[in-house]
């Protein structure tokens, strides 16, 4: 008896993490969960080597994002043991000595940890953590491993997982490895000059045995293979379940630059493209026959997709053959340089196309190494790199609207080891309510992503790679200036959904680059305007077919470069000092030079709306044209000048806005052809545009921003008039809403109103009724036209609409209709003055 019952206690003990999973999921949580979600971490909040404490520290990670993990299938934790020469140096003992991120600053420069006069800087010269850091062994590492794995079970009842990590740089840990053996591994400049372990190195021999070469390396063994196989020893030994390898590694020799092995900012070396893109394949070819099975996770580089191929080699559609990776997340670099364009660009263009259907959102909380903990500093605790990128979606090739299945913590633990609760209790609202109303449908802006023929291009033209090059940095500068895209579809997959759905993008005004002559794209963008499509299109149309040529009534001429006049049609944003109407155009950084003209200047379905001017040589540079038999098709084409240059830092370098023109701005401008006027209202041109996204939710447009500068006033119209962000009031100024936002702002808009001038204010209500979920109140109305989108399932029996009204809402029902469908499901009430409240 007295067996039976101890045999009962020690089942119920055992079984108990199991239990915890058995209960069922309730029905509480809302939005659309995350496979995984990632808590990064470094060794440093275990400031004791005590299996107690430990277990402790190990508990509260978990404990502490709770709210957000449960939102969750799997829960993940990736070790920032070291630099990953952990990886490198690992010799199969368990005793051996573990060399980890002990520091506070870049522990491989020539001044030793802790010494140098004061003046030094951390980039000069490392900290230790702590004044007495504990020592670790590979044997405890094994037991965080498990430990974490325990921990987490009990707290969160999910499946856990662990990682390593790689990093091919000397930031976060000593390593004798890169920095003293085995100095032939070194290549790039991103933290000085040979700082940053090439992937397609090839080592020298060396004696010292190593867990996966006991005998030494010999002569000539590629970097990939030894990396790989200390990977496969390490994750088996240890318990890891992942790599991650960071800061651009895998993607070529220059994570962090706009230059890399085949662009010096000067020219394109075409001749280095094909080797330097055979290294790079081959470093995956050794890597992954060592460690076939392991999953990579990749941080990829600060760039994008053209950009990397074009500059470094980088073939990302070779890549993704891996079906066992997942692809590079938004840099987070915008934390610290506030180029949000280039995150966003980045960010779509390698999500444009996927080894499968998953990828992943990042967020920089903390930093374990360099004394900033982002949320709380670089961000001022403002949630615009949350709204931003999280208003991203790709639709995929069967035309389905696909979120971020991933997300991870960068990082949960500060420089200091400390993991303080008011970064998961502030940010986790943020990324649930931007989960909430993630996109369900395709934005008002949609980039057609040309990912197979920038690889097309590459490898099969001598001349394409500073187009490659170009169009990217165009865009990344178009976003910086108030463009915005945030959704985004490979040419491939656009040319499989029209296809099989001609009026998948009806709400949508596409935006591409010109097709190749006599392509499938070519042919598909074609019918598409002519079915009634709104099309923009970018760059140049040197390799333009005759048939695409005719339907943008363009002819090529003789190219320029240098410098110009530029006039335009448009007012542009209201300033007490307008733009400079001089700009400059380099063939180098945007194409080619500018060799654009109308066809047919007298054909009445084109009107010209910016030309260029040298001397008395003349360039259209943005047009529209649209005909009768369009069925209310259009097309904008805009040649696009990449007003950036390489002035010899990481980045691409804009033009200075009050001495000359951005050419980028012509595609915020020209989306007024479309009945969309982003307008901005500010002091001059020196002062930062916002960055917008403007996506769809359940019917709804989700508005997002940065405004870098608060004192700048957001002008809004949309061709169903003027959009009511709720819960703000707003002075309608000639039919637009005007708003004056703080830094980041996230508004959701049911409600247009075509009404010129006054105060307009839109507020939601409480129910107050069976069967009423949602309820709004509409101010201020004088004659006014108001359009409402209600959530894609209200039927017009269930939408209500009440002039003047108030609880219990007997009297003052209005007539309404159904609007127009090529603005999408809405109802219309007109003539309305006063106060318009609407239900369903």
């Amino acid at each position: 008896m007295i067996l039976t019952k101890h045999v009962r206690v020690w089942l119920a003990l055992l079984l108990a993490p199991f239990a915890v999973m058995a209960q069922p999921q309730p029905s509480t949580l809302k939005g659309v969960p995350f496979h995984n979600i990632t808590l990064e971490v470094s060794l440093k909040p275990f400031r004791q080597n005590d299996k107690a404490y430990i277990r402790e520290t190990a508990r509260e990670m978990f404990t502490q994002w709770h709210s957000m993990l449960r939102h969750a299938d799997t829960v993940s934790v990736m070790l920032w043991t070291g630099d990953g020469s952990e990886i490198l140096e690992y010799k199969g003992d368990p005793g051996q000595r573990l060399e980890w991120a002990r520091y506070i600053g870049n522990p491989n420069t020539e001044h030793a940890v802790g010494s140098g006069p004061k003046e030094l800087s951390i980039h000069e010269r490392a900290y230790l953590y702590l004044e007495s850091p504990p020592e670790f062994t590979y044997d405890d590492l094994k037991f965080i491993v498990a430990t974490l794995k325990e921990e987490g079970r009990k707290v969160t009842g999910k499946p856990i997982r662990i990682g390593e990590t790689f990093d091919p740089g000397p930031e976060f840990a000593k390593s004798d490895f890169k920095y003293k053996r085995h100095r032939e591994i070194l290549g790039g400049s991103a933290m000085g000059h040979n700082t940053m372990v090439s992937c397609y190195s090839i080592l020298k021999a060396d004696s010292e045995p190593y867990a996966g070469f006991p005998n030494g390396i010999p002569e000539g063994t590629p970097f990939g293979t030894f990396l790989g196989r200390q990977v496969r020893r390490l994750t088996d030994d240890m318990g890891f379940d992942f790599i991650w390898l960071s800061n651009g590694f895998g993607f070529g020799v220059e994570g962090w630059s706009s230059t890399g092995a085949i662009f010096d900012g000067k020219g394109f070396d075409q001749e280095k493209l094909a080797a330097t893109h055979s290294k790079i394949a081959d470093f995956w070819k050794y890597f992954r026959a060592e460690c076939p099975d392991i999953q990579v996770q990749t941080r990829g580089t600060n760039l994008s997709t053209g950009a990397d191929l074009a500059r470094d080699g980088v073939d990302l559609k070779s890549i993704y053959k891996d079906k066992n990776i997942l692809p590079p997340p938004n840099s987070p670099w915008a934390a610290l340089d506030g180029d949000f364009g280039l995150e966003m660009v980045g960010y779509m263009s390698r999500m444009a196309e996927l080894p499968d259907e998953r990828y992943l959102f990042r967020y920089y909380t903390h930093d374990p190494w360099w004394i900033n903990s982002p949320w709380l500093d670089r961000y001022g605790r403002e949630p615009h790199d949350i709204y931003l990128p999280l208003a991203v979606s790709r639709i995929n090739a069967k035309g389905e609207v696909k979120l971020p299945s991933h997300l991870n913590f960068l990082s949960i633990d500060d420089s200091f080891g400390n993991m303080p609760t008011q970064v998961p209790d502030e940010v986790t609202p943020h990324i649930l309510k931007a989960r909430y109303d993630a996109p369900t449908a395709p934005g008002p802006l949609v980039w057609v992503y040309p990912f197979d023929e920038y690889y097309d291009w590459a490898f099969r033209f001598k001349d394409r790679l500073p187009e490659i090059y170009y169009g990217d940095w165009l865009i990344r500068q178009a976003l910086n200036n108030g463009l915005p895209v945030n959704t985004v579809i490979s040419t491939g997959s656009f040319q499989k959904v029209i296809g099989q759905n001609p009026a998948r993008f009806k709400e949508s005004v596409l935006l591409t680059i010109v097709p190749e002559a006599g392509s499938a794209l070519e042919k598909a963008l074609i019918t598409f305007v002519e079915n009634g499509g709104k099309l923009m299109v970018y760059g140049p149309a040197g390799h333009a077919g005759k048939a695409f040529l005719d339907l943008l009534n363009l002819q090529n001429v003789t190219p320029l470069e240098g410098e110009f006049k530029i006039s335009s049609v448009y007012a542009g944003d209201e300033m007490k000092s307008s733009y400079p109407n001089k700009i400059v155009h380099s063939a180098l950084f945007s194409g080619g030079g500018v060799a654009t003209r109308v066809q047919n200047a007298k054909e009445p379905f084109t009107k010209i709306l910016s030309q260029m001017n040298q001397g008395s040589e003349k360039r259209d540079v943005a047009w529209v044209r649209e005909q009768k038999d369009w069925n209310g098709g259009k097309v904008v084409y805009i040649r696009g000048t990449n007003s950036s240059k390489f002035t010899g830092g990481k980045l691409l370098t804009p033009d200075d806005p009050s001495q000359l023109f951005t050419g980028p701005l012509l595609l915020r401008y020209a989306l007024q052809e479309f009945g969309i006027d982003l307008g901005i209202a500010k002091e001059n041109p020196s002062i930062k545009n916002p960055v917008l996204t403007v996506s769809r939710s359940h019917n709804a447009f989700i508005f997002s921003g940065y405004n870098p500068n608060t004192t700048i006033r957001n002008k809004f119209r949309f061709p169903q008039g003027a959009p009511l962000l709720n819960g703000l009031d707003t002075q309608l100024e000639k039919g637009r809403s005007v708003y004056s936002l703080p830094t980041a702002w996230n508004r959701e808009s049911r409600v247009f109103v075509e009404q010129n001038e006054g105060m307009v204010s839109l507020k939601e209500l409480h129910s107050g009724e069976m069967g009423i979920t949602k309820r709004y109140r509409i101010s201020g109305l004088q004659n006014a036209t108001v359009r409402i989108y209600p959530h894609e399932d209200i039927s017009p029996e269930q939408f209500n609409a009440y002039l003047n009204a108030n609880y219990p809402w007997r009297q003052g029902r209005i007539a309404f209709k159904a609007g127009d469908e090529r603005f999408g499901k809405h109802f219309v009430v007109e003539g309305v003055t006063g106060d318009l409240v609407v239900a369903w």
